[in-house]
């Protein structure tokens, strides 16, 4: 029998190796049914629980699947005589009973239930030393080609069984891109984007991978690992877009009618179409062969191009590839013939116009295919009416359409009208155009104005644009509605700027003066305008302009007072955020249009940061600036007129604040979570971040790390990833088991260099599936066991001195209100 404080010492060593111990998680009690959980792989004699003993029995039996592994001692001492292994047996089923010292049993048998949990002393294997397998070109990323698999004995459910696979060596790796990818779950192997893209048999018929697994997740440097081959090879891609289709247009033959092909790569696709552009009809359709068929008649009047697509899905509606895209033409034939512009094309033609000159273009539509022979149209003038002076008065260009004087020139007293009809053809049809030719009257009659001056005309400064302000007329004999006698006004004096403009009104020729931009007294107060009147056909030979085609006005423009105007609508600067206070940052600038004076003010300068000079308008730096705090400050700048009505304006000041290396490095978080497993098997290290508040170049921070004593460089380094992060290693393994804050020092390398050093703690500890284990210890201000039970103690002692004090105080007051009570009770005469 060991001594009962060995036996503790078993007890507390078992508590910390197995994870539970039935149902209260004591090291010992009664005789009843319990579970156990035990780690595989601990040493012999690992003492599991204590079963207590109770009368009449005086030991204890084990029975059932103990398979020389458990042992129970006659005082209910319950522990292992040889390691377990959960690979081999993962669950015992025992029996305890009590037995008197006859050997009865006397109590239970109790079922005893052994779970043997899972520790990571088992490798990873892949099935197959090398694999095979192939992939289309232009198959879709993501979409798994084939599989590797390893097993892994140790317990799936746990960290120790679950794999994470990956692909550490492509060969060929052109520019460094990876063209596969593997599902670290799964083992599924797919390409990635660009090798969806890039891969091309012709340049590379096949790749070489080398695939690792990892247990333990792939999260620790303690995990076990395997590796596999994989040659993958690649084939041509046949899922193609087909050339572009032409179908002629109003096909008689029987339809559906099949116009190409589309094939993927593999049998027993799912094919459809889908439509681009979502026309009212769709005429096409696809069967699970990947023909594609025309099902009606095309137009090419009505479309004269397709474009849909074409889909390839799996056995479950999902798409194989991306799709193709299929292109068709619709073929002219010479189905229309050609359409006259209007029923009556009308032309004007002068009677004092010159042979050979145009007169107009009549342009017929022809629906058929432009550019083509289908379309190309032909005139022919075949009547005219009246034949007066004589026929053929007039020809046509046989391609464009173009009228001309043929023969001499005309009179409008032989007649006002003549009426053409025009043949318009194609190579197989042919249309009848009717043409009216007008004979106008020629310009020889000036414009004349009604008035030659029109007097003074008074106008504010603020009057809208698009006011008229003044109406002008003039006439002209020529015959009424024609270019001879339509009358457009021009100023030709008196307004550079283009302030004013003049309308004409189409049917009585009068002429509407407007504003068309703000007019400014303190520009022109005061404008002479000369208007000139004119038609916009030429005058014949021999007629001119003169006076009575000109007229004048005076303008007079009022002053109304108006707000100050700034030079600018937003005012820029940029200074260095460290500039001392009272430098000059900016200044803004404004005018009065009346000349009064200007005095500025800040709006918005809500951190202090800005003063302003009232008069100049010079900008100041009022207080310390910031560019972290604001990178660009902006602010309004108000102008406001001395006198007058006081009006101001508005403006806007922004103030960019150009960085100063004024803030040292820092981490880029809390790091309170870093552990290393106690103790170490090797040299261990931890990754952490570091930042900086200050303006960072498009590369990003270049920071350089050291550590902040030479005296703990005999038990670490620090080394550097990037710009921003750094490695924290251990040189050897001999570290306590307790927490240890180590000082980093960081530099940001700018000019000049600033540095920050930072506490990062590293806690060693025990650690228990890979998790940082703290068995529960006694902590401050919270008493002991013997100290509560001695402060139990004192407090009932002290409750019973006081109840027993009451008590006898009590007895004492009822002893002397019963004397005082009898005398009373024979001098106190009774009430009736």
């Amino acid at each position: 029998m060991m001594p009962q404080a060995r036996l503790c010492s078993l007890c507390l060593l078992t508590l910390y190796l197995t994870t539970g111990y039935g149902q209260e998680g004591k090291f010992s009690g009664p005789l009843k049914p319990m579970t156990f959980s035990i780690f595989e792989g601990q040493e012999p004699s690992q003492i599991i629980f204590q079963f207590k003993v109770n009368p009449p029995a005086v030991s204890f039996e084990l029975t059932g699947e103990t398979n020389n592994t458990f042992k129970i001692e006659p005082d209910g001492l319950l522990y292992l005589i040889k390691p377990l292994d959960r690979e081999t047996r993962s669950i015992y089923n025992l029996q305890v009973a009590a037995l008197d010292a006859q050997g009865a049993i006397v109590e239970g048998p109790v079922p005893i239930t052994i779970e043997v949990k899972d520790i990571n002393d088992n490798r990873p294997t892949f099935l197959q030393s090398k694999y095979e397998g192939s992939v289309r070109q232009n198959s879709r990323p993501g979409k798994p080609f084939m599989y590797v698999n390893a097993t892994d004995l140790d317990d799936p459910a746990t960290l120790n069984g679950q794999l994470f696979y990956e692909i550490v060596i492509q060969l060929p790796k052109i520019n460094n891109v990876m063209y596969f990818q593997i599902n670290n779950k799964t083992g599924a192997i797919s390409l990635t984007r660009e090798g969806s893209q890039e891969l091309d048999p012709a340049k590379n018929p096949s790749y070489s991978l080398v695939v690792s697994v990892k247990d333990m997740g792939g999260q620790t440097e303690n995990s076990f690992s395997d590796s596999t081959s994989v040659d993958v090879t690649v084939t041509e891609n046949i899922w193609k877009a087909p050339e572009p289709v032409e179908i002629v247009e109003n096909s008689t033959d029987p339809h559906p009618i099949k116009i190409t092909q589309v094939q993927w790569n593999d049998p027993g696709a799912q094919y459809s179409l889908s439509e681009k552009e979502k026309p009212p009809t769709f005429p096409f359709s696809i069967d699970q062969e990947g023909n594609v068929y025309v099902t009606q008649p095309l137009d090419r009047e009505e479309k004269d191009s397709y474009v849909f697509y074409a889909l390839a899905k799996d056995e479950n509606g999902k798409p194989l590839s991306y799709p193709l895209e299929i292109h068709v033409k619709v073929k002219d034939i010479n189905d229309n013939p050609p359409a006259c512009p209007s029923v009556v094309t009308v032309f004007e033609v002068q009677e004092n116009e010159l042979l050979g000159s145009s007169i107009g273009t009549l342009t017929a539509h022809d629906m058929d295919e432009e550019n083509t022979v289908n379309s190309i149209l032909e005139y022919r003038i075949v009547a005219q009416t009246p034949q007066i002076p004589m026929d053929g008065l007039f020809l046509v260009q046989t391609y464009s359409g173009v009228f001309q004087l043929a023969k001499r020139s005309l009179k409008k007293q032989d007649t006002p009208q003549y009426n053409l009809t025009v043949e318009v053809s194609d190579k197989d049809f042919k249309t009848l155009c009717a043409v009216q030719i007008n004979i106008i009257d020629i310009n020889d009659q000036i414009p004349i104005f009604e008035k030659s001056d029109y007097g003074n005309l008074t106008i504010p400064e603020d009057t809208n644009i698009g006011s008229i302000i003044l109406t002008i007329q003039a006439t002209d004999a020529d015959e009424p509605l024609t270019g001879s006698s339509k009358i457009l006004y021009r100023i030709t004096e008196g307004d550079s700027e283009g302030q004013l403009g003049v309308d004409t009104d189409p049917h009585t020729n009068a002429g509407y003066v407007t504003v068309k931009k703000p007019l400014d007294f303190e520009t022109a107060a005061i404008s002479n305008i000369i208007f000139k009147a004119e038609n916009p056909e030429p005058l014949v030979s021999g007629v001119e302009y003169n006076a009575s085609s000109f007229a004048k006005f005076t303008l007079i423009v009022t002053d109304v007072n108006e707000a100050p105007l700034f030079s600018e609508y937003v005012f820029q600067a940029r200074v260095s955020e460290d500039v001392a206070i009272g430098t000059k940052v900016g200044n803004v600038t404004a005018k009065d249009p009346e000349g009064l004076d200007v005095r500025y003010s800040l709006r918005g300068d809500t951190r202090g940061w800005l003063n302003i000079d009232p008069v100049t308008g010079e900008i100041f730096s009022a207080a310390p600036l910031d560019r972290e705090t604001e990178s660009v400050y902006r602010v309004k700048v108000v102008a406001t007129e001395v006198g007058g009505s006081s009006l101001s304006a508005v403006s806007d000041f922004h103030l960019t604040l150009l960085d100063v290396n004024d803030n040292p490095p820092r981490l880029a978080k809390e790091y309170t979570g870093l552990f290393l497993c106690y103790p170490l098997s090797a040299p261990g290290s931890l990754i952490f971040e570091a930042t900086d508040d200050d303006w960072q170049p498009f590369r990003g921070p270049q920071f350089t790390f050291s550590l902040g004593s030479e005296s703990l460089q005999a038990d670490w380094e620090v080394s550097k990833i990037n710009g921003t992060h750094a490695k924290l290693s251990t040189r050897h393994t001999s570290f306590e088991e307790r927490v240890y804050d180590v000082p980093i020092r960081i530099n940001d390398g700018s000019q000049p260099p600033l540095e920050g050093t930072v506490s990062l703690p590293v806690t060693f500890c025990t650690c228990v599936e890979g998790r940082c284990f703290r068995p529960a210890a006694h902590q401050p201000g919270i008493p002991t066991v013997g100290m509560a039970v001695g402060i139990l103690l004192t407090t009932f002692l002290i409750i019973g001195i006081v109840l027993a004090v009451v008590f006898i105080r009590m007895k004492k007051n009822k002893g002397k209100d019963n004397a005082p009570s009898a005398q009373a009770s024979e001098t106190k005469p009774l009430r009736s």
